[in-house]
């Protein structure tokens, strides 16, 4: 039997995809407030888009329109199983000082609150919350404090959330027991990315019987969602396996003859002092080999032959389940253009033949192709066996991410949407900005899609 779902903040369906991808959820209501993400939400999983004010909650649909403006007593009687959301929470990590404790309008973020809203009137079975890692650190840890205490206690939490609302509510309302609050680690769940990210899942006090119980569901959670069920913690997934659509035991002469592109650049720098030390403290500990490489490089300790094949079976796998196995994404055309590579300015691409793999700007300061930076991101390229930096939704120049190819200067909107494992299938609607945007806003799906395994593992024990 399927599980009911309902999301909100959907943006292009990140978090939602990995759900649906178990082929074990039937959507009740996705909500969006943007018009491109929605749009390629319901295109891709081909549901009806639905002016907010239009929507009966009679059918399944994408709902456009402001979640403050919902009233969440259309679908209060669907028995709904999992609710699932990241808010935007920039209430909570702006505030500071005194500020911090002038009430609940000051305290919780605003959107936020009616992601609690949505729990006491629909009061799923189910809740995951995601959001980013320096949540648990905003205005020292307040914010973290009381997401967490509304959460466990909502329904004497509920009177101060309601200040902000209009709609009333439930008369019984359960809070949730909290089996799951951690930063994940998206490598760990197989993503070749390095991104981090904030994962709550609750569970309905009245749903477990006893302690033992409860026990037993964070074990089963914790293991799904830290990789200890996989191998991926020891030995990642890597761009140049999604981008070329090999394993790793099928691109040893690509690696080699990628890496010994860069030969020399160091020389063309005028040697300064940071393409100096790159290649004394990257390129001289290189072997070309690509699994000595790829031990060293991701700090691999308890490397095996053993291990490395089963983890290359699971690499396999993933790519598979993705669209990506034997399809490389060079010169490929998608409907939606998104493996279009863009004009480019000549400076940029003589600078970025200057930059090596897992280098950035700073290597080129002092020379004619210098740029002022203010984050590590900007003109980063990355490299081919290590996961990538975080894929980056806005900003100015530098910050579209680089391929690893010497002659290739920025990345495709595709290649940036394979790093953040949307399947190949899955196309973006707007303009190359908007998908920019709905890439990098996004749950890395196959991250989604072990979230989604761990709800649903949770799910069985308290049927059992």
């Amino acid at each position: 039997m399927s599980n009911s779902l309902i999301t909100l903040f959907c943006g292009a369906g990140g978090l939602d995809l990995g759900f649906h991808m178990t082929k074990n959820v039937d959507l009740i209501m996705a909500n969006e407030i943007l018009e491109a993400p929605s749009t390629s939400y319901s295109k891709n999983l081909k549901l009806p888009l639905v002016p907010m004010e239009e929507f009966s909650g009679e059918k399944s649909a994408v709902v456009r329109g402001d979640v403050q403006e919902f009233n969440f007593e259309i679908i209060e009687n669907k028995n709904t199983d999992i609710v699932v959301g990241g808010p935007p929470c920039q209430d909570f990590s702006v505030l500071r000082g005194k500020n911090k404790r002038q009430g609940i309008e000051v305290t919780r973020g605003k959107l936020y609150s009616h992601f609690v809203r949505a729990l006491v009137h629909i009061q799923p079975k189910v809740f995951v919350f995601e959001n980013v890692p320096g949540l648990i650190t905003a205005n020292d840890g307040e914010a973290y404090k009381v997401i967490s205490n509304d959460f466990q206690e909502m329904s004497l939490r509920w009177k101060e959330v309601k200040k902000l609302m209009e709609n009333g509510s439930n008369n019984k309302i359960e809070g949730y027991e909290i089996i799951f609050s951690s930063i994940v680690k998206m490598t760990d769940l197989g993503v070749p990315q390095s991104r981090r990210r904030l994962i709550i899942i609750g569970i309905r006090k009245d749903l477990i019987s006893d302690v033992g119980e409860l026990s037993q569901l964070k074990y089963a959670v914790e293991k799904i969602l830290k990789g200890a069920d996989s191998s991926f913690p020891t030995y990642p997934l890597t761009p140049i396996e999604v981008l070329e659509g090999k394993t790793l035991d099928n691109l040893a002469e690509d690696y080699k003859e990628i890496m010994k592109s860069y030969d020399n650049i160091w020389s063309d720098l005028n040697n300064s002092p940071d393409a100096l030390k790159w290649k004394n403290t990257r390129w001289n500990k290189l072997s070309f080999d690509i699994f000595e490489d790829y031990k060293s490089l991701n700090k691999i300790k308890n490397f095996s032959e053993e291990g490395l094949e089963n983890a290359l079976q699971e690499h396999k796998d993933v790519l598979k389940m993705l669209g990506y196995y034997n399809k490389p994404l060079e010169s490929v055309n998608f409907p939606d253009d998104s493996n279009i590579l863009p004009n480019e300015q000549k400076r940029v691409t003589e600078r970025m033949k200057r930059i090596p793999p897992g280098a950035n700007y700073q290597i080129v300061l002092g020379t004619e192709w210098q740029v002022k930076g203010l984050m590590s991101g900007v003109y980063r390229r990355i490299h081919p066996i290590i996961p990538s930096p975080t894929v980056i939704a806005y900003g100015g120049g530098g910050t579209w991410g680089y391929h690893y190819r010497w002659e290739r200067a920025v990345m495709t909107n595709r290649e940036r949407a394979r790093l953040q494992t949307f399947p190949d299938w899955y196309l973006f609607d707007g303009s190359r900005q908007d998908v920019r945007a709905q890439i990098g806003e996004a749950v890395p799906p196959r991250s989604s899609y072990k979230i989604a395994q761990a709800v649903e593992e949770a799910m069985k024990l308290l049927k059992n």
